[in-house]
């Protein structure tokens, strides 16, 4: 299993939405095809596609919960599957 898969597995959980790494996010989305742009503190992420834009900011060197949990309703709402990755 890879990295990629153990921490979707872990945000699916949602028993860590405090314990997930900001990079470990930001890479995660990135391999999902996702487009970055950065302004300021703010990451927000677009893909074609999906209507949705997730927006992330450090919280230390950790993503913020609210956040993890907007990733973790993009994974299931787009069926974002853990073998794809």
């Amino acid at each position: 299993m890879t990295k990629n898969q153990k921490l979707i597995q872990k945000i699916l959980s949602s028993k860590a939405d405090a314990n997930i790494k900001f990079n470990d996010l930001y890479n995660l989305l990135i391999s999902l095809g996702f487009v970055v742009r950065i302004k300021g503190s703010h990451h927000i992420f677009r893909k074609e596609g999906i209507e949705v834009k997730i927006n992330l900011q450090k919280d230390s060197s950790n993503a913020k919960p609210y956040q993890v949990k907007q990733v973790r309703n993009l994974l299931l709402n787009y069926n974002f599957l853990i073998k794809e990755i």
